[in-house]
């Protein structure tokens, strides 16, 4: 019998790599999603439209499928809004996991593996970072992250369930294919944005801050092509599946850093386009430099990434930028859909 993976968030941008993942490696999988980032076009296989906020829908997908491990990526992700909107994003993200913990308890599901984020950190003291660093998030996002991953931990302790917590770098690139990739509206990631400049849809790439403490003034940021974080899924969910207990932390990363000129260089030369840049003032909460140690993950579970050089990322995603990327958003545009 195949083993039965719901993904909560999986229509999203990693969402959709790690459902495609699972299901070529014969996993059978359910994906639950709301569709405020993700998108239809992106999943194949069993879709349900619902939030993490409604009990009742959740419990109903519970109720018709008999699940072996949830995968959960569904909490807004963007800091700036956070600050912003503070109580929406504990709601989704806090009250959401309080209600699939509850359902999991319920229905018997005891292995899940959680999406966090490197803004636990904040702005962290070393680099690079390693699991043993005391986070200090510096954002409702990251304070969110954090209050779940204690959540997940506190529950483990008392219901035995068995965890892993994949606290996410920069996840970037594109499937090979050209048929998956990042689609954010607004976008607020480097690369794409890069991109959109060199597809013509942005006439120059903002530059926030050029006086920070590296080599070339520019934020330093671990890139990390999103197929390997789709491989870190399935490492992950196959330790589960062996009867373990407890759970564990990694740091989802490449291990090595690239500035914000760097990225665009090499844009510039994959795409051959110009790329413009306006040069602004920093903005609030942007750390120097955010690089993983990647060393736990890689004794745990001998992963190595395959394809987070910077070249490999942005190639994949400039094939998917400007192709089926580039489709779904004329398709929208033109029949009046919301992005």
């Amino acid at each position: 019998m195949k083993v039965s993976v719901l993904i909560i968030g999986g229509a999203g941008y990693i969402g959709s790599h790690v459902v495609r993942l699972l299901q070529q490696n014969g996993f059978k999988t359910v994906v639950y999603d709301n569709l405020s980032t993700g998108h239809r076009e992106l999943v194949e296989g069993d879709f349900i439209f619902g939030d993490i906020l409604d009990k009742g829908k959740l419990s109903a997908v519970f109720e018709e499928y008999d699940f072996d491990i949830i995968i959960h990526l569904a909490a807004k992700s963007i800091i700036s809004e956070s600050m912003q909107k503070p109580l929406m994003y504990y709601e989704n993200n806090l009250s959401g996991t309080v209600n699939i913990l509850k359902l999991m308890r319920e229905y018997g599901v005891k292995r899940i593996i959680f999406s966090s984020t490197a803004s636990v950190y904040g702005n962290p003291r070393k680099i690079p970072i390693t699991e043993n660093d005391e986070p200090k998030p510096d954002s409702v996002y990251g304070f969110s992250k954090l209050a779940i991953e204690r959540m997940i931990a506190d529950v483990s302790s008392v219901d035995g369930f068995s965890y892993v917590i994949l606290r996410y770098f920069n996840a970037a690139g594109a499937d090979f294919s050209g048929t998956i990739g990042e689609l954010h509206i607004p976008e607020t990631h480097l690369i794409p944005r890069v991109l959109d400049v060199a597809i013509g849809d942005s006439p120059y790439i903002e530059v926030f801050g050029t006086d920070y403490d590296t080599p070339d003034g520019t934020c330093i940021r671990d890139y990390v092509h999103v197929l390997d974080v789709a491989e870190i899924h399935m490492l992950a969910l196959e330790w589960l599946l062996s009867d373990v207990e407890g759970g564990q932390i990694f740091n989802v990363g490449s291990g090595h850093g690239f500035s914000v000129l760097d990225i665009i260089e090499i844009a510039r030369k994959i795409t051959g386009k110009d790329i413009p840049i306006k040069e602004s003032q920093r903005r609030e909460g942007d750390p120097p430099k955010l690089v993983a140690s990647p060393e736990k993950l890689k004794r745990f579970f001998g992963w190595e990434p395959k394809y987070s050089d910077p070249e490999t990322i942005i190639r994949t995603a400039w094939e998917w930028h400007k192709g089926k990327r580039l489709e779904i958003v004329k398709k929208r545009k033109l029949i009046g859909e919301p992005l």
